[in-house]
């Protein structure tokens, strides 16, 4: 088991998402977060919504890790998590808060998704434009500025 919670994290959101991703087609596991050494959380999404049915035959599909961990299972909400290059493509034009580590640290960023391709993404901080390598991206997430989606 690895030590680091990031790479931990990493690994429970592979796992998970082929287990939950084959026993429910049309579910999309979109983050798995680690919330404590004994707790994650699970995000799903899928066309007609998540609802609580839906949250409680995944937590079913779970049971093995119940017994090491805490799980909860939950729907996005409106700061839905980005991890995979597709979830930042789908959230261009969007407020996000990506937290990265590398070699020199960890960093927060904050500003307007303008871009993501495959080797990563493009924001706009206010005075800079950064682009940031979905390697370094350890977390991220769209912030919720009420406004509507068309």
């Amino acid at each position: 088991m690895a030590t680091d919670p990031y790479t931990r994290e990493k690994e429970l959101e592979r796992e998970i998402a082929l287990t939950v991703e084959r026993g429910l087609p049309g579910v999309e596991v979109l983050a798995v977060e680690l919330l404590s050494p004994s707790r994650f959380c699970v995000y799903l999404d899928r066309r007609e919504g998540v609802d609580l049915a839906l949250c409680e035959r995944v937590t079913r599909l779970l049971d093995d890790y119940r017994n090491r961990y805490t799980v909860d299972v939950s729907s996005p909400g409106p700061e839905r998590p980005l991890r995979k290059p597709d979830h930042f493509r789908r959230a261009e034009g969007s407020r996000v808060q990506i937290r990265t580590r590398d070699e020199g640290g960890s960093h927060r960023v904050r500003g307007e998704l303008l871009q993501a391709d495959d080797r990563g993404v493009t924001v706009a901080t206010g005075e800079r434009e950064l682009l940031i390598p979905y390697e370094t991206i350890v977390r991220a997430n769209v912030i919720d500025d009420g406004r509507k989606e068309p």
